[in-house]
């Protein structure tokens, strides 16, 4: 990582500016239309304490470059408690600098300190970029996964 600073935070009340910008980035790399309503809602879930979704921010010699959400799930077969990494997103120009291998491993303290099983995510057949580090850090499971839509 050379020598630059990293630090994965909480996101925080003075973060929001540019965790909109990064959201919407990630947003955009999948190709999902995202309203600004859309976010104040998804912030609003990160900032009430009562509601299961949390979050991180990275910053890179100070400067906002990537963020991830996650919450608990319950795993009933297991009877345990898992960690889904719902979000992450680092920025392009941040590439390469192992921001995601430090927002995944925030999560994966938070699962740690909470008796968590395991942190689970899922992503684009086609991130291979992503992929490369997520096959880096964690095991690729067998499982498909169905949608139904509602």
């Amino acid at each position: 990582m050379s020598d630059q600073t990293l630090r994965i935070v909480p996101l925080e009340e003075a973060h929001r500016q540019d965790w909109e910008r990064l959201y919407a980035g990630y947003a955009e790399f999948y190709r999902t239309e995202q309203t600004p309503e859309m976010r104040a809602r998804v912030w609003g879930w990160i900032r009430d304490p009562a509601h299961e979704v949390k979050g991180f921010i990275a910053l890179l010699d100070g400067k906002p470059v990537g963020i991830t959400h996650y919450r608990p799930f319950a795993r009933p077969l297991s009877a345990t408690t898992g960690g889904f990494l719902d979000d992450l997103y680092v920025d392009p120009a941040a590439r390469g600098k192992r921001v995601a291998d430090a927002l995944i491993d925030a999560v994966a303290e938070v699962g740690r300190q909470k008796g968590w099983s395991l942190i689970r995510w899922i992503t684009a057949d086609n991130n291979y970029r992503g992929r490369a580090v997520y096959d880096r850090v964690a095991a690729l499971t067998p499982w498909r996964t169905y949608d139904l839509k509602l």
